[in-house]
């Protein structure tokens, strides 16, 4: 523990008049360096998503000849898995990130400074905003190499980046919120499998339509991941499609703030013990 707090990056210092964005600032600077000087998060959270899409991308190609699937290309249906699965590596290791600091003292020694509290929770995931703009430019890149096609042009390809690291934030947001309630990295990384279960019982390889098992479909139908990969699915499959747009950055939107409202009254739960 010793090694690891004089291996972070300087705490950041406050003065009583800093304002709440150069607060968050700072902190979020703090994490952004964090996070650039542990290549393997950055490095394997890209790779793995890509491995299955490019395994899954020649192996199921002959789902594209089931009645009524929306694309002659599977690669064009598929492209939203690695930005959902980013977000998933991006969450647990902000997750860690923020428990690796409330074991080793430092969340506690920020607590005693002027920090306003939306400003050390905010801040603490800048690293993990960092990595996810990262990753989606990576996937939309590779997608575009390997013959992905976007219906709704160069702006829908703007989207999509956008759309992707909000996601990425929220599903961030929801890992400081883990950290904070469990307080151990082993008990956040223990949520990690939960999460690609909740991944692959979505319309992540079928459309919901398509889907034949009643008690499946069920399961996707209510299962928000299938509306963040059916939003920027749309953007390359049919193109400008308001309502799924909708629906992905809605609970996008929905699991960023009651994340962050959480995991705000759980710092503030967690400060008061110590």
């Amino acid at each position: 523990m010793a090694v690891e707090a004089a291996a972070a990056p300087p705490a950041p210092t406050m003065s009583s008049g800093a304002g709440l964005i150069e607060q968050t600032l700072a902190v979020a600077r703090r994490a952004v360096v964090r996070t650039s000087r542990q290549r393997a998060l950055l490095i394997f959270p890209m790779i793995f998503p890509l491995i299955l899409f490019a395994i899954n991308g020649s192996a199921l190609t002959a789902a594209t000849h089931i009645p009524g699937f929306p694309t002659p290309n599977y690669r064009d249906f598929l492209i939203a898995m690695p930005f959902i699965q980013g977000a998933m590596f991006v969450s647990i290791s902000c997750g860690v990130d923020l428990a690796r600091d409330i074991e080793n003292g430092f969340l506690n020694r920020l607590a005693l400074t002027p920090l306003r509290g939306e400003a050390m929770l905010v801040g603490q995931l800048g690293g993990a905003f960092v990595l996810g703009a990262i990753q989606a430019v990576v996937y939309l890149l590779v997608g575009l190499a390997t013959g992905v096609t976007f219906a709704s042009g160069v702006g829908g390809a703007l989207v999509l980046l956008l759309l992707s690291i909000l996601i990425a934030f929220a599903f961030a947001s929801l890992g400081a919120l883990l950290a904070l309630r469990f307080g151990t990295g082993e008990a956040v990384q223990g949520i990690f499998p939960l999460l690609f279960v909740g991944l692959f019982l979505s319309s992540s390889s079928l459309p919901r339509n398509l889907i034949k098992a009643t008690w499946f479909r069920d399961i996707a139908t209510y299962n928000p991941i299938s509306y963040l990969l059916e939003a920027l699915r749309s953007l390359v499959i049919v193109g400008w499609d308001a309502r799924a747009l909708a629906l992905g950055a809605g609970f996008a939107v929905a699991i960023l703030v009651i994340s962050l409202m959480l995991s705000q009254r759980a710092m503030k739960t967690r400060l008061a013990r110590q």
